[in-house]
């Protein structure tokens, strides 16, 4: 290895209950080896070395055991402050695979049929309108709008083919419900199940959860979602007693240096601002423990949080041959999650089946239930490095031996 010895013994004493209940064990045991899996390590030590990345977390579990758990560089680059297994991350757009979740949660309830229209539960989106195109008559002096040709509904806010994008920007201040409604009178960039296109319309789903379950989001994912899985560090706002373990954000400069984007009290999340398209911040361990209960069926600790059935659901295609970007050749998406369709176009050490996503700054996880693997990767810097992100997830797997 090519960390410090003081890095590397930061990793050995901070090392509580963060398995997700997976006994650790050497890769030797569940088909992967140790030698191959420290590819990833001496990666990882490079990209930090060359100040590519402030630092990251990375945990493989494989046939129910806990093989690689490893912490490299400093959560606080500026402090030097190591970082530790615990380190606490804002985990952006790692939100959207728990709130699908949590939909579907209430799908299994009968609550709703994912192809009714969001219009049943949130009036205000009863007639979408859509920019109109040349063909469909638009003004070429300026945008104009037609109606949509139909509703949007609970599926397409899942799968992202509700015409939406980012344009609308959600402020980081702004309730959900008042975001909610802001999208609600924004014109669509396509009609309703014409294309693929990733937005901020999980936020909605916010609002749906909210109608149905009576309580406010926050307190739904606690009580259905994070007690019941022991994720104790994951939350919409950092609390005091938490605050000294949060990554600080990172961006790089012209220069190529990497600057902080403010400190940790001033990226510690919101009291009121409760995103269904980001804003959690997670662990490694507690993210490991919601992957490890999608990949078990839905089943943890002896309850069943899901149906395999329903993640059966998830995890399909549900776009069709609509293309994501250009990281995820051979990917479609799924409810919640990009899924692995193409082996071949994707390029990367894989399976047919394999389904995760990724965040902003950096978190990026994966489900492979073909090899019973999962793995996390949790740094700390925006743009996201897609690069990186693709290449733990190779150096992953090309450790398997059988």
């Amino acid at each position: 290895m090519k960390r410090s010895a003081l890095l590397f013994l930061a990793s050995v004493l901070a090392m509580p209950a963060l398995s997700a209940d997976l006994p650790e064990t050497s890769p030797e045991q569940v088909g992967m080896s140790s030698r191959r899996l420290s590819r990833l390590s001496d990666s990882l030590d490079d990209y930090i070395q060359r100040g590519e990345l402030p630092g990251a977390v990375t945990v493989i579990a494989r046939r129910g055991r806990l093989v690689h758990f490893d912490v490299q560089g400093f959560r606080d680059l500026d402090a030097k402050k190591p970082m530790t297994r615990d380190t606490v991350f804002q985990i952006r757009s790692m939100t959207k695979p728990i709130t699908s979740v949590a939909v579907m949660m209430l799908f299994e309830e009968g609550r709703f049929l994912l192809n009714d229209p969001i219009s049943k539960f949130l009036p205000e989106f009863a007639h979408p309108k859509v920019v109109a195109s040349p063909s469909e008559g638009a003004n070429p002096s300026g945008p104009n709008t037609i109606p949509a040709d139909r509703q949007i509904t609970i599926r397409d806010l899942l799968a992202h083919t509700a015409g939406y994008d980012y344009s609308v920007r959600d402020d980081a201040d702004e309730p959900i419900a008042e975001y909610s409604r802001k999208l609600a009178r924004q014109p669509l960039k396509y009609h309703p199940g014409t294309a693929w296109s990733y937005s901020t319309g999980t936020h909605v789903l916010v609002s749906l959860v909210e109608e149905i379950s009576g309580q406010s989001f926050d307190e739904f994912l606690s009580e259905r979602i994070f007690q019941p899985l022991g994720m104790k560090d994951t939350t919409y706002y950092v609390p005091e007693d938490k605050i000294e373990r949060l990554a600080i954000p990172y961006t790089g400069t012209e220069s190529g240096a990497l600057q902080a984007l403010g400190s940790a009290r001033e990226t510690r999340g919101s009291k009121v601002r409760f995103g269904g398209a980001n804003g959690l911040y997670s662990t490694a361990g507690d993210y490991l423990r919601f992957a490890t209960m999608l990949l078990n069926g839905g089943r943890h600790g002896g309850q069943s949080l899901l149906s395999r059935k329903t993640i059966d659901l998830m995890t399909a295609n549900h776009v069709g041959d609509f293309s994501l970007n250009r990281h995820l050749g051979g990917y479609r998406f799924g409810l919640g999650f990009r899924v692995m369709t193409d082996l071949g176009r994707a390029a990367i050490l894989s399976s047919p089946g394999e389904f995760g996503w990724a965040g902003s700054y950096g978190s990026y996880f994966w489900i492979d239930p073909r090899e019973e693997m999962v793995g996390i990767f949790m740094t700390h810097k925006r743009p996201m490095p897609a690069h990186i992100m693709l290449a733990v997830h190779t150096l992953a797997n090309q450790a398997i031996t059988e």
